[in-house]
C-alpha cells in the first residue's frame, strides 16, 4: 500500500504533543525534524505521481490489466483484482487474496498507474512465494495493535508515579516498551515495501510492459513512496528514542 498522507506518523505525534510542554526541547530536536521529512516525503510522492499520471504508456495497457500481466509473468494466478475509490489508496488483501485498485491507478494507461498497480502485484507475489518479512510482519500485528493502545497509558501512569520511590514508576518503561514495538513493525515493513518495489520493476522490464524510458518514471514514483516508509520509520524512532529519555529524566537516570 503506498503511503500519502503520513498517516502513521501524523497519529503517532499529535498523541505525544499533549506531553510536549513538559520537554519541548526532546520534541523540537528530535522529532520535528522527522516530522517535516515526513510532510515532505508525502508531498513529494503526491507530486512525483501527478507528474507522471501524465505520461501515457506505449503499450496501452491499464494499471489492473499491468498488475494482472506481472501476476501472470510470476505464475501467480488464484489472485483477483477490484477496484476501489479513493486516489492512491491501492493495496494487497492477503486474507481475501485480492488486489484493490484505487480510481487514479484501475483503468489509467500512464507509467504512474502502471507503477503502482505492479507495486500491489508484487506484494500478491510476496505471499505466493512466502516471503519471510511479511511473515514476520503479519505475525507482529497483533501484538503491535495491542501495544500501540497500552502505551500512552502506562507512560503515563509510570510518569505521575516517578521520582516517588514508587514502584508504579517503572510502568513507563514498559510503555515505552509497547511503543516499541509499533517501531518494530516500521523497521520490518521498509524490506517489504522495497522487494515488493523490486519485484514489480523487474517484471515490468522482463514483460516490456514499459519502454526504458517510461520504466524510468514508474520507478521514480515507486522511489516517493518509498520514502514515506522511511519518513515513518525515522519519526518513530525519534518518538521511541524521546519517550524514552523522558522516562529517565522522571526516573533521576540523566
Amino acid at each position: 500500500m503506498i503511503m500519502t498522507s503520513g498517516e502513521h506518523t501524523i497519529t503517532d505525534y499529535t498523541s505525544e504533543r499533549n506531553h510536549a510542554m513538559f520537554f519541548d526541547y526532546y520534541y523540537i530536536l528530535w522529532v520535528l525534524p522527522a516530522v517535516i521529512f515526513a510532510i515532505w516525503a508525502s508531498a513529494r510522492v503526491s507530486s512525483t505521481f501527478q507528474k507522471y499520471s501524465s505520461q501515457i504508456s506505449r503499450s496501452g495497457l491499464s494499471g489492473s490489466q499491468a498488475a494482472r500481466r506481472v501476476l501472470e509473468a510470476e505464475e501467480v494466478y488464484q489472485v483477483q483484482i477490484e477496484r476501489t475509490g479513493g486516489s492512491l489508496t491501492d493495496h494487497y488483501d492477503p486474507r481475501t487474496n485480492v488486489i484493490r485498485l484505487s480510481d487514479s491507478v484501475c483503468d489509467q494507461t500512464s507509467t504512474a498507474a502502471i507503477g503502482v498497480a505492479a507495486h500491489e502485484a508484487g506484494h500478491a507475489i510476496q505471499y505466493a512465494r512466502g516471503y519471510l518479512p511479511i511473515k514476520i510482519r503479519n505475525a507482529i500485528i497483533p501484538v503491535t495493535n495491542i501495544g500501540s493502545r497500552l502505551a500512552l497509558p502506562l507512560i503515563l501512569i509510570g510518569l505521575l508515579f516517578a521520582g516517588q520511590g514508587s514502584e508504579m514508576g517503572k510502568m513507563a518503561y514498559l510503555g515505552v516498551f509497547c511503543f516499541g514495538l509499533s517501531t518494530l513493525f516500521q523497521v520490518i515493513t521498509l524490506p517489504v515495501e522495497f522487494d515488493a518495489s523490486r519485484r514489480a520493476l523487474r517484471a515490468i522490464e522482463n514483460a516490456h510492459i514499459l519502454t526504458e524510458e517510461e520504466l524510468s518514471g514508474a520507478r521514480k514514483v515507486l522511489t516517493a513512496a518509498a520514502l514515506t516508509y522511511v519518513a515513518a520509520l525515522a519519526v518513530s524512532l525519534t518518538q521511541l528514542f524521546r519517550l524514552l529519555a523522558i522516562v529517565n529524566r522522571r526516573n533521576g537516570r540523566e
